[in-house]
This record gives structure tokens, C-alpha cells and sequence, in this order.
């Protein structure tokens, strides 16, 4: 049977129609029907409790406390990331500095990016172990009287889940933004070192305005993972954030509700469903925050347009 042209186009995108209506959407809408449940992997039925479960979390201490570490980690994990980012890009793109090999030190700050995040967090683990070859060579250089067990420490612990986040991710974020940066015209550069305008100016005022929607990639992708965390802070320690659930994350404590001893799932819905709320209002605010001003108020985008017009008139 001869298909019809105007439908091939369909035939060629069900699979991932499908695809996505069985392992993207089914998904989202079974974990809110659980959250509104009082559903265990032991039991065959289960009985709706409408927000008891969410009425429960916010109740609890430790949800609580979650949600600050997985906020407080996220924050400066990424702060830094994104500083370190737009302060290499901007060297490597910078025609006065001319670094030389660029490409090679653009592949060694992506290379930890390539590994998985298990294999770091069991390399940084044994390498501050309590006989690990930072206690060895501390002890040894007479700094430490005594070996030192640096995960007890809440400080040490936090920041190191900041610095392997930051270390694996830095340099895939630095691939973005010189990609962003290197789409910018050659020419507003160039009038604007015409008209006088320093380093710091051009960086102010061309290319972070022309970089918003790079900016708006990496924020919106950093905020979905940066709630997700789990693997880091779960592998690093015991499994349950120790010490103190200093580095307990939203996902750790639905796992934790998950693996408990009835594997309470509809709890653990009930997490995954306000992860879920408060990343994408933060997603909306960042988008709203980020916008383009001009296209929004069509006042100001026609003002905009003439007085562009006069200023290429007069020169």
C-alpha cells in the first residue's frame, strides 16, 4: 500500500513520539498520581491520602534541611563555575592576549568531564581517606601530628561535593559560552575600540547582553542537574549525607524513602514531584529575569528600531 507524502513526516517522528509518551511522560504523570498516595513496593494496593504526604515532608526537619543543602551546594558549586567559564572563554577568545595552544588547554579543562562522576568521587574519597596519600604526605611533612579524618568535618565535606561538581562541569561550561562568544560579530568589537571603549566595557556591554540566551542554556541546565545531584554527595560518604546529612540532597532522601523497609514509593513521589515544582518555577523566573526587554514591550522595540535607524543615518 502506497503511503501518502503528506503523511511520511509522521511516520518519521513517531518513534520518538512514542518514545517519549512511554519514558518521558508516563513517567512525570504516574509519580504525581503516587505522591497523592500511600503506595509501598510491598503492598498490592494502595489508598489515595491526597497532600498527607506533602504535608508530612514539609514537616519534617530533614526535608528541610535537604532542601538547603542541595540549595547551598548547587549555589556555590555553579557560582564558581560560571565565573571560572566566562573568565576563560573571554581569555580565549581575546585576540590582544593570543594564547598560545588554546585548543590544547581548552581539551585539558574539558577532560574532566569525560569521567564519570562515580570513578572522581572514588578517586577524591581515597585520596582524603584516613590512610589516603593526603594523611600520608601531611603526617609525613610534620603539618599533621596525626592522621586526620577529613569527613567528619561538615566544612571539608560540603566543600569538596562543590569542588568535584565544579571540576567535572567548569569545562563543558567553558565550551559553551566561547561558543557563544565567538558567534558575536567581529565588527561591534571593533567600533567599539574605535570609539575608546576598554576591555571591561566591550565585556559589559557587548558581550554578555548578546550572550543571554547562552546564558539562559546554562543556567536552566545547571538548575536541573544541580537539583538532581545525587551520585557526588551519596557515593562520597555513607550514602545518607553523613557527616550530620551535612551533604543530604533532595534525591538522596527520596531514595532513601524509596529504600526503605517497604520501599515507601508514594513518599518518594512526593519529593520527586516538589523537586519537580521548584525547578521549574526557578527555570521560569530565570527565563523571565533573562529575557529580552525590548521584544516583550513592542513601545520600546519600535523606539528601539528607529533610533538604530537615526544613528545608521548620521554616520
Amino acid at each position: 500500500m502506497k503511503l501518502n507524502r503528506k503523511y511520511t513526516g509522521y511516520l518519521f517522528i513517531t518513534p520518538f513520539i512514542l518514545g517519549f509518551l512511554i519514558f518521558g511522560l508516563y513517567p512525570v504523570l504516574n509519580t504525581i498520581g503516587l505522591s497523592f498516595t500511600d503506595a509501598t513496593l510491598m503492598s498490592k494496593s494502595s489508598n489515595f491520602v491526597g497532600l498527607a504526604n506533602f504535608k508530612r515532608l514539609f514537616a519534617d526537619a530533614v526535608f528541610m534541611k535537604a532542601i538547603g543543602n542541595t540549595w547551598l551546594i548547587w549555589s556555590l558549586n555553579f557560582i564558581t563555575q560560571i565565573g571560572f567559564a566566562l573568565l576563560l572563554a573571554a581569555m580565549f577568545t581575546n585576540a590582544r592576549l593570543n594564547i598560545r595552544a588554546a585548543g590544547v588547554w581548552r581539551a585539558v579543562f574539558y577532560l574532566p568531564n569525560l569521567m564519570m562522576p562515580a570513578a572522581v568521587t572514588a578517586l577524591f574519597g581515597a585520596l582524603f581517606a584516613y590512610y589516603g596519600p593526603a594523611n600520608q604526605i601531611l603526617v609525613r611533612a610534620g603539618y599533621l601530628s596525626e592522621a586526620a579524618r577529613f569527613f567528619d568535618s561538615i566544612a571539608f565535606t560540603r566543600g569538596m561535593v562543590i569542588f568535584i561538581n565544579w571540576w567535572t562541569w567548569f569545562g563543558q561550561t567553558m565550551i559553551v559560552v566561547m561558543a557563544g562568544m565567538t558567534s558575536i560579530p567581529i565588527h561591534l568589537y571593533e567600533a567599539a575600540m574605535v570609539d575608546g571603549a576598554t576591555a571591561w566595557q566591550m565585556f559589559t556591554r557587548i558581550t554578555l547582553p548578546l550572550l543571554k540566551p547562552i546564558l539562559v542554556f546554562i543556567f536552566v541546565t545547571a538548575l536541573t542537574g544541580g537539583m538532581q545531584m545525587f551520585d557526588i554527595p551519596f557515593l562520597l560518604t555513607d550514602g545518607r549525607g553523613a557527616p550530620e546529612s551535612s551533604i543530604q540532597t533532595n534525591i538522596i532522601l527520596m531514595f532513601l524513602k524509596f529504600n526503605s523497609s517497604k520501599g515507601h514509593i508514594g513518599a518518594a513521589a512526593s519529593v520527586g514531584v516538589l523537586v519537580f515544582i521548584m525547578t521549574t518555577v526557578c527555570a521560569l523566573g530565570i527565563f523571565y529575569l533573562l529575557r529580552d526587554k525590548d521584544l516583550d514591550d513592542p513601545k520600546s522595540a519600535k523606539k528601539s528600531f528607529f533610533k538604530k535607524n537615526a544613528e545608521r543615518t548620521q554616520a
